[in-house]
């Protein structure tokens, strides 16, 4: 794959108009959601991703509070969660791309405390980036017939948000469904490394999601 000037320049260009449609985002209510028909699924905010080992980011800490209320409003509501934690084998194939991290029995493949003070959800261990691979989440959704609409929250949002709203759009899109996603920003992060740029990986995945039909709001009120 060859990127010329010009091409580059109509990215810089596109990669702009995103940044400035996130800014731009709005709110919705939560009270705007059919309570049988949603499901809130937590992705990965785990000490593993937050507070502790290899891929740590204080970046992601921001995204605790909004998450944990939005998570306390959800059971509130009635509204069916979910919590996906990252919790691999010591030997995971994953680590050939990734640190090792989050490895089951450690503390890093736990819940942060503050959601698991809320309470709730039903967890999920995941052992690869794409939560919707495990049999377990697969069943909730298949057993819970008349939800339609899935909010998504969590880390990292180019990463595993992203391959588990993929999956969802297109596993009911091939079953002939609809199916409405909706991520609230103040509720989604990445990482930021020297080899990973959270800005543009945010902006990147929200541009990849939208296209795809995945709805963005600034935040659930």
């Amino acid at each position: 794959m060859n990127i010329n000037s010009r091409e580059l320049t109509a990215a810089v260009k596109e990669l702009t108009a995103c940044a400035e449609k996130i800014s731009a985002l709005e709110s919705v209510s939560l009270e705007s959601f059919v309570t049988e028909e949603t499901m809130l699924i937590i992705v990965d905010i785990v000490n593993g991703f937050v507070r502790e080992g290899a891929m740590a980011s204080p970046r992601v800490e921001d995204i605790i509070p909004p998450s944990a209320e939005l998570l306390r409003r959800c059971n509130a509501a009635g509204i069916y969660s979910v919590a996906l934690a990252d919790c691999h084998s010591g030997d995971c194939a994953e680590f050939s791309a990734f640190p090792p991290h989050c490895i089951r029995g450690t503390s890093e493949s736990e819940i942060v405390d503050e959601i698991k003070t809320v309470g709730g959800y039903e967890l999920i261990e995941k052992n690869s980036t794409n939560g919707f691979h495990e049999e377990k989440l697969r069943r909730l959704i298949d057993g819970h017939e008349k939800v339609s609409t899935f909010i998504v929250v969590g880390d990292c949002t180019d990463i595993c948000v992203m391959q588990l709203c993929l999956s969802l759009k297109t596993y009911y899109t091939a079953a002939d469904r609809k199916c409405r996603i909706v991520i609230p920003a103040d509720c989604t992060e990445t990482y930021d490394s020297p080899l990973h740029s959270a800005d543009f990986a945010n902006i990147a995945a929200y541009k990849l999601m939208s296209d795809s039909g995945i709805e963005f709001v600034s935040t659930i009120k």
